[in-house]
């Protein structure tokens, strides 16, 4: 079993930065992905950036340029530093992993003023 611990998350006006931490409770290999999701009020969960073996990285197009993610596997964490943020931004975003099972975080709150 693997928990998922989220923190960064605030209000933010438009325009300006968050950066996201996710700490797994057990070693994620390499190889498996670790990423982010999102979900806003009335919306479906969808990804907002994935990372795999090699730094392999994947991307929403509604944040292409504007979001980064990135992995410290001797840290069991994963990162998303968010630039330019958007009203459209808001949500409840959610550290995600996969390791034989899908394992997820508990959400962090991510509220954009325009």
């Amino acid at each position: 079993q693997v928990q998922l611990e989220e923190s960064g998350g605030g209000l933010v006006q438009a325009g300006g930065s968050l950066n996201l931490s996710c700490v797994a409770s057990r070693r994620i290999f390499r190889i498996n992905p670790m990423g982010w999701y999102r979900q806003a009020p009335g919306k479906q969960r969808e990804l907002v950036a994935i990372i795999t073996g090699d730094d392999n990285t994947n991307y929403a197009d509604s944040v292409k340029g504007r979001f980064t993610i990135s992995r410290d596997n001797a840290k069991n964490t994963v990162y998303l530093q968010m630039n330019s943020l958007k009203p459209e931004d808001t949500a409840v975003y959610y550290c995600y992993a996969q390791q034989l099972l899908v394992y997820w975080g508990q959400g962090t709150q991510v509220t954009v003023s325009s």
